[in-house]
């Protein structure tokens, strides 16, 4: 007898489609954070260009969101051009995948209110982290259940495992140097995703 729970989420292109909607409204979202300075009388240019200045720290944390969820966004397209096909648990490990996805405006505000408390960059690391895990155990889930297409699995298989695992073991390391100071973390960070982004270090898995 067929049940639902075999017929349901047998879609790999439906969360393609859902995926790229949250990413979208995401990345949009994060701009939102940066409010333009308003004034109740006439000010000067100096003044202005203090007031432009005294956003920089948010558009630094801007930049960093904006890298964080498009290297995800890359790594999560990077997986289903190889996932042939689904079912509902792999639907809804993806759907817990964008949850995280969806709160990094939040992280990435909060970041950006405390950017030298170390508090608000282990709140940001999280959310990374967890969006990390997820990706992982998205790839290793489609493994097992003998998803992806199989001419390629030996191929792609290892390369992206690797590649999660890596990135997440950079983000953590960038975390820990709020230790020593929270913009050194965030900027090792930024390197971090700089290279995964443009391969500045050869790194062409």
């Amino acid at each position: 007898m067929v049940t639902y729970n075999k017929l349901s989420g047998q879609s790999a292109g439906r969360i393609d489609a859902i995926s790229d909607a949250v990413f979208g409204v995401a990345m949009t979202l994060l701009v939102l954070e940066i409010k333009v300075p308003e004034f109740e009388e006439h000010i000067t240019e100096l003044e202005l260009a203090a007031a432009f200045w005294a956003l920089m720290p948010k558009f630094l944390v801007y930049f960093l969101s904006f890298m964080t969820a498009g290297i995800f966004w890359t790594g999560q397209s990077a997986q289903f051009r190889y996932i042939k096909t689904s079912d509902r648990n792999l639907n809804w490990i993806n759907l817990l995948f964008l949850l995280f996805v969806s709160t990094l405006p939040f992280s990435t505000a909060f970041l950006g209110d405390h950017i030298t408390f170390k508090f608000s960059i282990f709140l940001y690391w999280l959310n990374v982290f967890l969006m990390g895990i997820m990706l992982y155990i998205n790839w290793e889930y489609a493994s097992r259940h003998n998803f992806i297409a199989s001419e390629m699995r030996d191929v792609v298989y290892e390369p992206i495992r690797k590649r999660i695992i890596s990135a997440q073991l950079l983000y953590f390391a960038g975390a820990l140097l709020c230790f020593i100071d929270t913009y050194l973390s965030i900027g090792f960070i930024v390197v971090v995703q700089l290279n995964y982004a443009f391969a500045f270090l050869g790194n062409k898995k």
